[in-house]
């Protein structure tokens, strides 16, 4: 094949080009503007355009295919210049479900979860040599690239997003992967620039949940009513098999999962959200042939996706965690989690607001008491960030009171974040930096050095 990415420097799209480029076939891309890590790695597999910006002579009659990506707009004129040649255009996700509509795919959908447990389903599978095709949103330890496709595998393994497909494609990702086996994680409203309404929020997993035919599976954390809801409907054709936390405890600083006959595994990964997240991962797997001692010998070595509660460093008398918790949920469910673990320490937490929704001044308000598992809470904003994304100004009392912590820290520059970690206490502390960014530079381990020199 002969294929063009629009905006091919994207975190998904650059990876699936990159995919591509090592299946054999012709690669070509554009793009107003790349940053790394995307720059180095297309530069390295000899794929980043020679200048940046949108030149309609990329587009011609010989190519076989345009994937399109979510950066570029309705009017690019790349974009009408395929459609003016009649050539085929896919979205990400339509692209990455022809190349694997013979093969029986899984699809991992929910607010949060989702990449967690298609990496833990990754590494089972390639503990295990099981050959797969996947896709996941991070980048996964002993895995090159963050996309795989061939024409040999007999699975493919997908993270179901639930945003749009492409700017000609308003369907939600997950809706074009015709899943055969799914899991659904939890659900709780996002992207409320796209769907402004949690009723309608929660239709794109209706939709998704019926979708997947008779004979195949539905997996669903009944952890979550609107999961529940959602699943067990009399419209959904698929198997249900429903799952929950599996048995743990927590021995000084370390999770166990508690097995039969009293065993106990060490664990690297912790929190009853990637607790849950590891017991649907199983069931999965299960269906996939792998059995339940064989999940567990594979799991142990598991030490989570990049940003993804992600040790940072460790010391004596500090601890630090990156995460990309950015959503009310996933910032309740982190911060519980890092409580849990270390009961004794003091406990710092710090979230930048970073996303459309987050940002929103109604929005906001979904994450009253968010923050509350941790002993000191900091949130930070940049006011440049909502000018771009031309949303109303929020003040840094609207944050305090959406979050309903009176104690409540507000920054809205970004070398302050340094100077409030420096006056904290920090003998026997573990510091979380939550954001889909990074603080605006702040690179944490440097930051780490830093505070604990």
């Amino acid at each position: 094949m002969n294929v063009h990415f629009i905006a091919i420097g994207g975190s998904a799209m650059h990876n699936l080009a990159i995919a591509l480029h090592e299946k054999g076939e012709v690669v070509t891309g554009s793009d107003d503007e790349i940053f790394e890590p995307s720059k180095s790695r297309l530069n390295d597999h000899e794929l980043l355009p020679k200048e940046m910006g949108w030149n309609v002579e990329n587009i011609h009659a010989n190519l076989d295919a345009i994937v399109l990506g979510m950066h570029a707009r309705e009017d690019n004129p790349e974009l009408l210049k395929a459609k003016e040649l009649g050539i085929t255009i896919y979205s990400y996700p339509e692209f990455l479900y022809e190349q694997a509509k013979d093969k029986k795919r899984v699809v991992i959908g929910g607010s949060h979860g989702k990449t967690s447990i298609t990496a833990m389903i990754l590494h089972v599978l390639h503990h295990h040599n099981i050959d797969c095709d996947y896709m996941v949103g991070a980048q996964l330890q002993g895995f090159d690239t963050m996309v795989r496709l061939t024409d040999a595998a007999p699975i493919a393994i997908f993270e179901g997003d639930e945003y749009l497909s492409s700017p000609i494609d308003r369907r939600p990702k997950f809706h074009l992967y015709q899943a055969d086996i799914a899991l659904i994680s939890g659900i709780a409203w996002d992207h409320i620039n796209v769907f402004p309404t949690f009723e309608n929020y929660l239709d794109q997993f209706r939709i998704f949940a019926q979708q997947i035919p008779e004979g195949g599976a539905l997996i669903y954390c009944d952890l979550d009513e609107n999961v529940l809801d959602i699943c067990q409907h009399s419209d959904v054709q698929a198997a249900l098999y429903a799952y929950g936390l599996p048995a743990h405890e927590i021995v000084d600083g370390q999770t166990f999962l508690k097995v039969e006959k009293g065993e106990a595994i060490p664990l690297d990964v912790f929190g009853d959200h990637n607790l849950a997240n590891m017991e649907g991962a199983r069931m999965v797997c299960q269906l996939l042939g792998i059995e339940s001692k064989q999940f567990r010998e594979a799991i142990t070595s598991f030490k989570g996706a990049s940003n993804r509660m992600e040790l940072v460093h460790r010391s004596e008398n500090l601890v630090m965690y990156k995460d990309f918790a950015h959503s009310p949920s996933k910032v309740t469910a982190t911060t519980k989690a890092v409580r849990q673990q270390y009961p004794e320490h003091n406990f710092i937490a710090c979230l930048e607001l970073h996303t459309f929704s987050s940002l929103n001044e109604e929005f906001l308000l979904e994450y009253k008491g968010a923050m509350e598992a941790a002993d000191v809470a900091m949130v930070y904003y940049n006011p440049h960030t909502i000018e771009h994304k031309k949303l109303k100004a929020i003040t840094e009392q609207q944050v305090k009171e959406a979050f309903g912590r009176e104690n409540l820290s507000t920054l809205t520059e970004s070398d302050k974040v340094v100077l409030f970690l420096k006056e904290q206490e920090l003998d026997n502390a573990v510091i979380l930096m939550m954001s889909s960014g990074n603080f605006d530079g702040i690179e944490h381990i440097s930051l780490f050095n830093d505070l604990d020199a």
